[in-house]
Parts: structure tokens; sequence; C-alpha cells
């Protein structure tokens, strides 16, 4: 038996899509999206879900595709979060490869029937925590609650 649940975090400019495994760590399952409003606000948040859910471990997804040092991307930008985050929650937490999550949360929100409009960061952190199961259980993920320190390049 596992010592609580799984957080997967979708991190983005204006929202912060948070999904929750199952107590087996089987099963990903969509649960909330927060409108970010400060970095204070978004942890505190995140905090009470964390509390809420009993979680043990946050895997946040990180875009992985490999542009030259000198270019600043998305994924800096999310190491800088967790760099923050850190601070803010003192949970283990492992970065994810969340390629493609997005693409199939759009598919999977149309046959949720959502609206062409209506935020899908439930759904990608659905996905990539999903995926980070997948793996777990395949033998394919670093544990979470042992993770490698987050600002390891994934392979």
């Amino acid at each position: 038996m596992n010592n609580g649940r799984l957080m997967g975090i979708d991190q983005g400019l204006k929202r912060i899509g948070v999904a929750v495994s199952d107590p087996t760590w089987l099963v990903a399952k969509e649960l909330t999206i927060i409108k970010r409003t400060s970095k204070q606000a978004d942890f505190a948040r995140l905090q009470q879900i964390i509390t809420e859910q009993k979680v043990a471990a946050l895997v946040v997804g990180i875009p992985t595709k490999h542009l030259p040092d000198e270019v600043y991307t998305q994924a800096d930008s999310i190491r800088r979060w967790v760099d923050h985050l850190t601070t803010a929650i003192p949970l283990p937490i492992t970065l994810w490869d969340e390629h493609l999550t997005s693409a199939d949360a759009r598919e999977l929100s149309i046959r949720q029937r959502r609206g062409p409009r209506d935020p899908i960061d439930d759904l990608a952190a659905r996905l990539m925590l999903q995926s980070f199961l997948d793996a777990l259980r395949d033998g394919l993920a670093p544990h979470p609650l042992h993770p490698a320190p987050h600002n390891q390049p994934l392979e």
C-alpha cells in the first residue's frame, strides 16, 4: 500500500490543471483547474488540495522538446516555478514528459462534451499523470517518493 495519492500538475500561464491518482497509484482522474492569481495564492490552493486528497508526492508535467541551450523555453519556466513550489510545499516532486497531452486532452474534452472554449488543463494533468502511473507500473519511471533532482534533464 502506498502512503497517499499522487497529484499531477499541468502548470500554465493562466491556469493550473490538477489531477490525482487513486490510493493504489493505478488510475488518474481530473480534479480541478486553478485560475492563477499569484504564486502565494496558487500554492496555498495546491496545499489545500494536497491536504484534502492526502497527497504524498507531486508529478509536474514538463515539455521535453529539445532546443538550443540559449533559447528560454516553457520547460525553463516550469523548472523555475517548481523551484518556488519546492520551497512552499515540501513534498517530493517528479518532472514528467507532457508531450502531446494538450492535443489528447482536447480530444478527450470533445468525448466528454465540453465546449470548444472550455479549459482542458485538468484533462492534460490527468493524461500526464496516467502516463506516469503506467510507466511507474512498467518500471520505466522513478519512484515518486524518491525522485531525481528536478533540475535534471529528462531522458
